[in-house]
């Protein structure tokens, strides 16, 4: 969840790390730390509590002048978020480590590092890792055995850098669960949990398998697999754009990714839709001999991209004539659930290093789906690589932590992952032609739909004081009530909660007053009239209703309901649509609330540990 950045050079890498950590920021973090063999031989380093420009401030204060260095946002597990918890950690001023992940059987090595001697300086997990590195230089000549030695005591879920002030000129890096890339450069080479952190510095990257351990010097890279053996991992040219200061003319990532979205949904369509029909390949090159077989879908996911999943079962089972289920990621990890025959696993994440999800996709696979396929946003990660099919959403790098731009990106995929299996499964070529015509339409319509920009604006003065709120939707806009009652909360802090429109009388109703702002998507299809019942339920008992609904859906603004014309779109295309106007709603209401629109708290980006 946090970022690991470490290098290894003949030039001073402390500027070189601390612009990897800003341009992991994104993450959510809540302290950041950096350590470095100096030119002396001393291990020096600095942790701050804090933003990392707090980091940055102390290197010029106190500079830390080397070439061997590794640097670490943290995002508190073990221990609360202080100084003494962040990392780097170290042992007898000798060993340094950084960490991710979750150290399971912590407890038992604290108690035996103990008992031979070790006094631990905070309270995490990862410095059982440092003191364990330290313990066993003493049986071990080089601190690449040291650590494959280590990482043998370890269960759970790690990605972590260790450097040894008695062997300088190197990294070693071990993986379990918890992504590391390593980066190529001329005379020098670089370690870091995103590629993102190490764009400026290279562009060739090779990522490290599960159980895989490094040894990184200025010249060589040599890998070992979980068995000790050398293994190659492929390096490849990334082709990853991303300025971490670039917000260009607006004042939050996430107002500029909101904006983004026309673009990102072009760059996603673009190739993959022709002649009337999905073409397969856009989910792999074997894709269309395996969807062919596909009979009924198992959808696994987290957050935002779980309500995407939500979605698509709507759309798989009403268009494609396929049976679906959708299950949270960390759910279906532990329980006994039944394969149905011809099943394909789809796992969604915009980061493809989810843990519960990557966890799921590795059970699914020991139970005997048929096929798996990923959604993802990150070409490389974990999900593509082991997943059979993948579709590359080419949403562009998401910065801010409350996702908008990979959630209608991810809609519009499962949209035509709904297409390319209907096809095979009795959708006339006539429904998939309406269906990607409806597709070709979406950049130009969410379009339309950013122009509600200003009215929202004003409309959210109205949550300046509130604490709670509602959101209701039908059918398929029942999972975008959810996504827009989990982007109120997430940065705007108010609870919500968001209810299928027709659950109103069966509990929700005793809420309802004139203090409870209730949120309502209403699109023009055959469920309206019912709907339009829902929210005389609500009125009836003084609530105050916000209503986004179609221009031809007749409803009218009062004293009890302010309505937001959306401007018509096709039925399937609706989802997508009525998410705009929530994304921005979320926002603005965050901007009155004065919280941390891209970094709120408590949060991280990318949830790479349970």
């Amino acid at each position: 969840m946090c970022g690991i950045v470490g290098a290894v050079a003949q030039r001073d890498v402390a500027e070189i790390l601390v612009e990897g950590l800003k341009r992991l920021e994104y993450r959510g973090y809540d302290s950041a730390g950096v350590a470095i063999l100096t030119a002396d031989g001393e291990l020096g380093r600095l942790r701050r509590l804090g933003k990392v420009q707090e980091l940055d401030n102390a290197l010029n204060e106190t500079p830390l002048a080397g070439g061997t260095g590794i640097a670490h946002t943290r995002w508190a597990t073990h221990g609360e978020p202080s100084e003494r918890n962040a990392h780097p950690h170290l042992s007898s001023d000798r060993v340094a480590v950084v960490h991710n992940g979750i150290i399971e059987n912590h407890v038992e090595l604290r108690e035996h590092l103990k008992s031979e001697g070790y006094t631990f300086a905070s309270d995490t997990d990862t410095e059982v890792i440092c003191h364990l590195v330290h313990h066993e230089l003493k049986s071990h000549d080089t601190l690449l055995a040291a650590v494959q030695a280590t990482v043998k005591q370890l269960e759970g879920a790690y990605g972590t850098v260790v450097v040894d002030r008695t062997q300088p000129e190197r990294l070693i890096v071990a993986r379990s669960g918890s992504p590391l890339v390593v980066g190529y450069g001329v005379g020098e080479h670089f370690v870091a949990s995103d590629q993102l952190a190490l764009l400026p510095v290279t562009r060739r990257f090779a990522f490290l398998e599960e159980g895989d351990v490094a040894e990184i010097t200025r010249r060589e890279v040599n890998i070992f697999d979980v068995d000790g053996n050398p293994v190659t991992r492929e390096v490849k040219e990334s082709e990853v754009s991303h300025d971490a200061g670039d917000k260009g003319e607006f004042r939050h990532y996430m107002m500029k990714e909101i904006h983004e979205q026309p673009l990102a949904l072009q760059r996603t369509l673009d190739g993959r839709l022709a002649g009337g029909k999905v073409v397969p390949e856009a989910f792999g090159d074997n894709a269309a001999e395996l969807l062919a077989k596909v009979k009924h879908v198992q959808i696994i996911a987290c957050g935002t991209s779980y309500h995407a999943g939500m979605v698509a079962r709507y759309w798989l089972e009403q268009h494609a004539g396929v049976s679906c289920n959708v299950e949270i990621a960390s759910e279906f990890r532990y329980r006994k659930s039944h394969v149905f025959p011809d099943s394909l696993i789809v796992t969604i994440s915009q980061s493809g290093e989810t843990a519960d999800t990557l966890a799921a996709l590795r059970l699914a696979k020991e139970m005997g789906y048929m096929a798996s396929l990923t959604i993802c946003n990150v070409p490389g990660s974990s999900l593509v690589r082991e997943s059979d099919m993948a579709y590359m959403m080419k949403a562009g790098a998401e910065i801010g932590v409350a996702s908008t731009k990979a959630f209608t990106v991810q809609l519009a995929a499962l949209a035509m992952l709904t297409g390319a299996i209907g096809t095979h499964n009795g959708m006339s070529d006539a429904a998939v032609a309406a269906l990607v015509s409806s597709l070709q339409q979406l950049p130009s319509k969410v379009e339309q739909a950013l122009g509600l920009n200003d009215a929202i604006e004003a409309l959210a003065e109205d949550f300046a004081d509130k604490s709670h709120s509602l959101f209701l939707g039908r059918g398929d806009q029942y999972p975008i009530a959810m996504e827009g009652a989990l982007k109120l909360k997430e940065i705007s802090y108010i609870h919500a909660e968001a209810y299928a429109s027709g659950e109103l009388k069966h509990g929700p109703l005793a809420l309802i007053d004139a203090a409870m702002p209730v949120i309502v998507v209403a699109p023009n299809n055959e469920l309206l009239e019912k709907l339009k019942s829902n929210v005389e339920e609500v009125r009836a008992r003084g609530g105050l209703m916000y209503v986004f609904a179609d221009v031809d859906a007749r409803f009218e603004s009062d004293d009890t309901m302010k309505v937001i014309p959306v401007p018509h779109c096709d039925e399937f295309i609706a989802p997508i649509i009525y998410t705009l106007p929530l994304q921005l709603l979320s926002y603005y209401v965050a901007l009155i609330k004065g919280t941390d629109v891209d970094q709120p708290r408590n949060l991280a980006k990318s949830v790479t540990v349970e």
